[in-house]
């Protein structure tokens, strides 16, 4: 088995969402202690996002590549290879202003492709990462899985949409909510480490 972890917590000292991806992959390393994980930390190696010259970077002539476009198709390759060996994804994903980290976004905009993570097909796109799962580790400082609140909610899912159109359908979600929330703190925390001591 081949874990790819990755982070986007800001703040590595005090990640909730870190935390988490820590334990699921220990959890796992446990059931399969053979298993090899590729960690990417995306705020202390951030993904630059994408612009005009990185996006036609492909589509250039190789001799006709800037230098920033063959550093950077070079990144997107790299990042291609790490999610096409994984087995299971781990993904530290932190809601911040409603949605994600802004470093995941430039890595999930690096690794969505036509062609190499989906297809257009006749009877429209298809996800061609089939056959991983993921786990999705989730830090939310309130509450939004129900109630007016799950409305403002574009973090998990967008997470799942994501994932299922690049062909990766069996998703978990760890959550860990009303973080900021001195009457629910503890109750969220607990509630996430016995979703991982269950995998």
């Amino acid at each position: 088995m081949k874990i790819l972890q990755l982070d986007s917590g800001l703040f590595a000292g005090q990640s909730v969402s870190r935390d988490l991806t820590q334990k699921i992959v220990a959890q796992l390393q446990q059931q399969h202690p053979q298993a090899e994980v590729i960690y990417r930390d995306l705020i202390a190696q951030p993904v630059a996002h994408l612009d005009a010259e990185i996006l036609t970077a492909s589509a250039t002539a190789e001799a006709e590549r800037s230098p920033r476009q063959q550093q950077e198709l070079a990144l997107t390759e790299t990042l291609l290879e790490e999610i096409f060996a994984a087995d299971v994804l781990v993904i530290g994903a932190p809601l911040y202003n409603f949605s994600l980290p802004t470093q995941l976004k430039a890595w999930i905009d690096r690794i969505t492709q036509a062609g190499r993570t989906f297809q257009y097909t006749a009877e429209g796109p298809e996800g061609l990462l089939k056959g991983k799962k993921a786990f999705i580790a989730s830090a939310q400082g309130g509450l939004y899985s129900e109630g007016a609140a799950a409305a403002m909610e574009h973090q998990e899912s967008y997470l799942r949409v994501l994932l299922a159109f690049i062909g990766i359908e069996e998703v978990h979600l760890i959550r860990a909510a009303g973080l900021n929330m001195p009457e629910h703190r503890e109750a969220g925390l607990r509630q996430a480490a016995e979703a991982i001591a269950a995998l």
